[in-house]
């Protein structure tokens, strides 16, 4: 009979996923030379190897791409066994691995923590950002708890629940503070300074532009949305960001912000879980105070733009 335990499991899990015994002993917090032995005696146990190894990388056999699947399932599974339990005891309590898109994180996420912090003082947040298509990836494979992204995800396999909707602004150079707000057919000729490709508010922005990728002499891209409100300002073109982002943006560069005409630009902000999560109930009541913290920070932001925004 097999002697398997979760150790060997997981340790197989993460070779998997970084392909490199150094980084995925990283993950473990283990040496190298430890997870290596961990890995030979599982395939000691199989009677057959799991990976082809190679000075910079591993690639699965066959039957490690097969044990791979039935291994994940079987983590997913202890997982919920222990939400279950959490589930069960009072007020959510423990780690709880938040993933949170990087247009959001900045400008939410401080906020969020210290709500959280008072409300639920026994939860110990660990937070994610990085971009939607991985934010799914490891909520499907139980590697985050619940994500922060904008709707939908249309994931069958996921919950989501809408926490609020926020505005697009134009922001131009502020010597430009006094000409209309262009159309979505006028930006088409301008220069759009947008993020890098797999951000879902480049995708946004473009479909509001009514800009194709197939137009890419017009675009400029950046990594973050503190590089594009610099570029504006130092007169390179123009960009979109959402409005939670004004305040902190645009508090020492040398732009404009407008409100588009209606209907704008817009996007609705969610929490998705998965399904079969047992602390679904519990996420609930964090999703309810992740969107009176969002309502709060809007509402903020709406008055402060109010003022300084040339309306269309």
């Amino acid at each position: 009979m097999l002697s398997l335990t979760l150790k060997h499991l997981r340790y197989f899990d993460a070779l998997a996923r970084h392909t490199h015994f150094g980084r995925a002993a990283e993950s473990c917090g283990i040496s190298q030379p430890a997870l290596s032995v961990q890995i030979k005696e599982l395939e000691g146990m199989l009677g057959s190897p799991l990976v082809e190894r190679s000075a910079r990388h591993i690639r699965l056999t066959s039957l490690g791409e097969a044990f791979l699947e039935r291994a994940r399932q079987i983590l997913v599974q202890v997982g919920e066994l222990n939400d279950l339990v959490r589930s069960a005891t009072g007020p959510l309590a423990g780690q709880l691995r938040l993933g949170i898109i990087p247009t959001v994180a900045p400008y939410l996420l401080p906020q969020v923590m210290t709500a959280l912090a008072a409300r639920m003082p026994g939860l110990d947040l660990y937070p994610r950002e990085t971009v939607t298509k991985s934010l799914i990836a490891d909520l499907l494979d139980s590697q985050l708890d619940a994500a922060i992204v904008a709707l939908p995800i249309s994931e069958p396999a996921l919950q989501e629940f809408a926490l609020f909707d926020e505005d697009f602004l134009l922001v131009r150079p502020k010597t430009e503070a006094d000409k209309p707000v262009p159309s979505p057919e006028k930006l088409q000729e301008m220069r759009l300074l947008l993020l890098e490709e797999g951000h879902c508010f480049r995708d946004q922005a473009l479909s509001f532009c009514e800009v194709s990728t197939a137009r890419p002499r017009y675009l400029m891209e950046g990594s973050s949305l503190s590089t594009l409100v610099q570029m504006v300002g130092a007169g390179m073109g123009l960009t979109l960001i959402p409005e939670m982002a004004l305040p902190l943006e645009t508090r020492v560069a040398q732009v404009s912000v407008a409100r588009f005409p209606p209907p704008g630009p817009a996007r609705r902000i969610g929490m998705v879980w998965r399904k079969t999560n047992p602390l679904a109930e519990k996420l609930m009541e964090v999703a309810a105070i992740v969107r009176q913290v969002g309502m709060d920070m809007h509402d903020k932001a709406r008055h402060a733009s109010s003022s300084p925004l040339a309306q269309g």
